[in-house]
């Protein structure tokens, strides 16, 4: 039983931690777009006409 449990907690540690990654790789992706995007945005302001 205990052994079960244990391995158990291993597997949805180690997929806790990949899916950690994966969301601050994301995260920090989109960050960058954002950030670039807004950049691209102040730099082209004066040529928006409404």
């Amino acid at each position: 039983m205990g052994e079960k449990i244990y391995k158990t907690m291993n597997r949805t540690g180690g997929w806790s931690v990949a899916m950690g990654i994966v969301i601050l790789v994301v995260g920090i992706s989109t960050g960058i777009g954002c950030i670039v995007n807004g950049g691209i945005l102040l730099k082209r302001k004066s040529q928006i006409t409404f």
